[in-house]
């Protein structure tokens, strides 16, 4: 047996598949791009291997034995799955199969991520995309450290930019937003000075968010917020804000989603607020997989339109 392991190879097992397809060595022969004598000094081996016939000649073709439909049976399993195979690493370095991590910032996880792993899986079916939303710190800790392939986030400070490879994303605009019927929606616009003493749901200190409304408020010389209720948790936002008075703020990519609800408004100001761009960040001389590089370039292409 041993034996028989050692000296079968994959031209015997895909001669055996052939003959027992087709019927005929010499049919088999030219599905294999081979001579008729080459097939038959090969079956002759295969059968001096297994120390019996496999196939029995006959006038209207070759028929297997009991011993040969066992090997024509599994020859053609391992055909098919040499086929699939073949077609997995096809997929793979076209970039149609594989993984592909990516971790973005609330606003730009809406807005470009969620769109282009749509694109990337109408192209890609059977790709796996893993997707985590988080503060730049931790998305570019987790590139560096390998548990990403992308990340669509700002670069914190005292990270070695020379460890990155950095693509300008886009800017975000701070929405604030309040439960419909708010007193604040009474108006036709609402300045930063009738903003003052409210409860606001928001992002902890050092966030971008959090760091632009309190750098909005000092610029008027008005008392940053106080009455703070701080989350990320958008769901958790949506909770608050629909039995209360208070406000919060957010990208618009992220309003964007509660604006398909008619409980959530958008409170009209007479200035905006503008965040630093977030960028599309990569390691620097990382090699990425085939189906990487397509979502990159899908990512990429999002942000340009």
């Amino acid at each position: 047996m041993n034996q028989l392991l050692s000296r079968l190879n994959l031209r015997h097992i895909r001669l055996i598949d052939a003959i027992a397809r087709t019927g005929q060595i010499s049919l088999a022969a030219e599905r294999l791009a081979i001579t008729q004598p080459a097939a038959s000094r090969t079956l002759a081996e295969i059968e001096n291997l297994v120390g019996s016939s496999l196939f029995d000649r006959r006038p209207k073709g070759m028929v297997t034995t009991p011993l040969g439909t066992v090997m024509a049976h599994r020859a053609s399993t391992i055909m098919s799955e040499l086929e699939v195979t073949v077609s997995e690493i096809d997929a793979f370095q076209t970039g149609l199969a594989g993984s592909v991590r990516i971790g973005a910032v609330t606003g730009p996880a809406i807005s470009i991520v969620v769109p282009a792993a749509q694109r990337l899986k109408q192209e890609a079916t059977f790709c796996e995309v893993s997707v985590d939303v988080a503060p730049s710190v931790q998305l570019v800790e987790g590139l560096l450290a390998g548990e990403y392939d992308i990340v669509l986030s700002r670069v914190p400070p005292g990270v070695d930019r020379r460890l990155l490879d950095v693509r300008r994303g886009r800017v975000e605009e701070v929405c604030f937003v309040t439960r419909t019927g708010h007193s604040l929606q009474a108006g036709p616009y609402t300045s930063f000075d009738q903003l003052v003493g409210m409860t606001w749901v928001i992002q902890r200190t050092g966030m971008p968010i959090r760091d632009a409304v309190e750098q909005a408020f000092m610029n008027r010389n008005l008392p940053v917020p106080r009455d703070t209720i701080v989350t990320a948790s958008l769901v958790f936002t949506m909770g608050y804000l629909r039995n209360s008075d208070a406000i919060a703020a957010m990208s618009s990519e992220v309003f964007g989603l509660l604006a398909e609800s008619d409980k959530f408004r958008a409170v009209a100001m007479k200035e905006s607020i503008i965040l630093s761009p977030y960028h599309v960040i990569t390691r620097r001389n990382q090699r990425m997989t085939p189906v990487c590089r397509r979502m990159l370039k899908i990512v990429t292409s999002e942000i340009a339109i």
